[in-house]
């Protein structure tokens, strides 16, 4: 997908911008469509980003151009932290949608018809070049994302992608941990207090392993040695609405961490290592307890979410826990779904 995209990237030129200097004002103009014009307090610095950081548009509304939200989708994407990845390829989708049913039509009169029929273009359209599925996906996910923003910000009356399904790949289900393994796995961690603490970070908090490489010693909290907490912090490019996150440990964590307090005597970070070292601490311990899986942080983290959801946690509060955004949720709601309740 990777090197579709940026074929469509280019062809799309949305990375770059051309500025138009007059007496008292800098014009922007999208390279995304040839008659997006708007003006900016100041020019953009390319070497800060490749986009305009501060954009002064007039409002939209239901008769606003395709072409006219171009730049003000772009600003909304970035101010919602999204990726540059994601930005690009949501510019380009927009692009081939626009040249699709014409960049001037009107915002508001765009029917699900149309949406539908762009997708059904693209799939079946180019014999021989049929999109892979993930591709298509992405392009399911632009049109939610673009006219789910519309509707909400007031400027068409109701969504046209609203009811449009999202078809996801499903990839192979892992192959989890059942329980008895989990407990080999904790006793042959058990002399290791360092691969100790990285088990319970990951199967009791469903840590992803960026997560456990930013933990720092401030972020544990041990004022309640009954209840250990621990606080994932995010960084502001994230865009998310809360910058942390709060979870709770089993009791026995606390003996846990001052045992590993002891013996490694961490400073700042709590794992003074790169993450090819934690692979390399996990899987002595995966040996050791005669586990012929493939066992990876990843797959703990998986084990933590079946578990939760077999436990009774709601599907709204397991992804509160992992600190996964709305979008990132509907790529792992299903998969955890199928694993926690298949027949």
């Amino acid at each position: 997908m990777e090197k579709d995209t940026q074929q469509e990237s280019q062809a799309a030129g949305i990375s770059d911008t051309n500025t138009i200097v007059t007496d008292d004002t800098t014009v922007l103009q999208s390279n995304l469509f040839t008659d997006a014009a708007t003006v900016i307090t100041e020019p953009p610095d390319p070497l800060e980003t490749p986009y305009p950081p501060l954009v002064r548009t007039n409002p939209l509304t239901d008769q606003s151009s395709l072409a006219a939200c171009a730049i003000p989708y772009q600003q909304e994407l970035l101010l919602r932290g999204q990726s540059n990845y994601t930005v690009t390829c949501f510019l380009s989708d927009l692009k081939m949608f626009s040249r699709f049913v014409g960049q001037e039509t009107p915002v508001g009169r765009i029917t699900k018809e149309q949406l539908t029929d762009w997708l059904m273009k693209l799939k079946f359209g180019n014999k021989g070049q049929t999109p892979a599925p993930k591709t298509m996906a992405r392009r399911v996910t632009f049109l939610k994302n673009f006219f789910s923003w519309l509707a909400h910000e007031g400027i068409i009356r109701e969504d046209p992608s609203a009811s449009l399904v999202l078809e996801r790949p499903l990839p192979p289900l892992p192959e989890l941990l059942f329980e008895d393994e989990i407990q080999r796995l904790l006793s042959a961690a058990a002399d290791d207090p360092r691969c100790h603490c990285l088990l319970y970070l990951v199967l009791y908090a469903g840590l992803k392993k960026e997560e456990v490489m930013g933990l720092k010693l401030s972020h544990i909290d041990l004022s309640d040695e009954q209840v250990p907490m621990i606080t994932i912090h995010f960084a502001p490019s994230t865009g998310k609405q809360h910058r942390e996150r709060r979870l709770a440990l089993p009791a026995e964590f606390t003996t846990i961490f001052k045992e590993y307090q002891a013996k490694f005597h961490p400073t700042n970070e709590l794992f003074d290592c790169t993450d090819r070292n934690l692979n390399y601490i996990l899987g002595r311990a995966v040996k050791a307890a005669g586990i012929q899986k493939r066992v990876t942080l990843q797959l703990l983290r998986d084990t933590f979410a079946v578990r939760q959801l077999k436990a009774g946690v709601t599907p709204e509060t397991l992804r509160e826990k992992l600190g996964l955004s709305d979008e990132a949720w509907l790529e792992s709601r299903e998969k955890y779904r199928r694993l926690a309740f298949a027949r």
